[in-house]
């Protein structure tokens, strides 16, 4: 089993971010939010391939799923409040 403390630290370790919020209580199956200026003019699927490379060969093994929101920081500061962040 995985632990979301982890997924966050890889991603952490793997891009630059602002923010990174990783839940999951089965150690399977998450969701996370992920700020990075690093998705700056990139499409969604692109922003979620970046995050995924962090993991490497984890995603698909022992993560089964990770259901992401990514945002690039100028975006986060206009919905985090609605978020609840």
């Amino acid at each position: 089993m995985f632990e979301a403390a982890e997924i966050k630290r890889l991603i952490e370790q793997g891009m630059a971010c602002e923010f990174v919020e990783i839940q999951g209580d089965d150690g399977v199956h998450f969701t996370g939010i992920v700020v990075s200026a690093e998705f700056e003019g990139k499409p969604k699927v692109r922003q979620h391939q970046a995050v995924y490379a962090t993991l490497g060969r984890f995603m698909g093994n022992e993560i089964h799923a990770l259901q992401l929101q990514t945002y690039t920081p100028a975006k986060w500061a206009e919905v985090r409040t609605d978020l609840g962040f």
